[in-house]
């Protein structure tokens, strides 16, 4: 059974995706980038606040779809400039501290809104949903 979680985005439409998708026992969430709820960006120059906000929007997500951050199995963290991935590892590492995922670090020539600096995705395994 397919559950599309949406974030409410106005391009989820216009684009044809979905924040996360859950199958069975498996999430897969979306390249996340660092929206503040007013819709503009999180955080303006600083990778480890923009992190921070990505991380918040996939925890919501991974809650919206009945699973846990406790689930994520693997993230990946893309970034407009790798030599500030220590800053992105820093909020990474805060954020999944006794969890420890598989993580992947990449560098990207740039994102949708050039104030983004960074975008994360993560991958989740948790509990059948009852009646799936």
């Amino acid at each position: 059974m397919r559950t599309n979680i949406s974030s409410g985005s106005p391009l989820e439409p216009e684009i044809g995706f979905s924040r996360a998708v859950r199958v069975g026992n498996l999430l897969a969430v979306a390249g996340t980038a660092p929206i503040a709820p007013d819709g503009s960006v999180a955080a303006p120059g600083d990778v480890y606040g923009q992190t921070k906000r990505c991380l918040e929007i996939i925890s919501a997500a991974i809650g919206d779809a009945g699973m846990a951050v406790g689930d994520v199995i693997r993230t990946r963290i893309m970034l407009t400039d790798i030599g500030s991935w220590r800053d992105a590892a820093r909020a990474h590492g805060e954020w999944f501290a006794g969890i420890k995922p598989a993580c992947t670090f990449v560098e990207v020539s740039r994102f949708i809104d050039p104030g983004w600096l960074v975008e994360v995705e993560a991958d989740c395994v948790g509990q059948e949903k009852p009646g799936a």
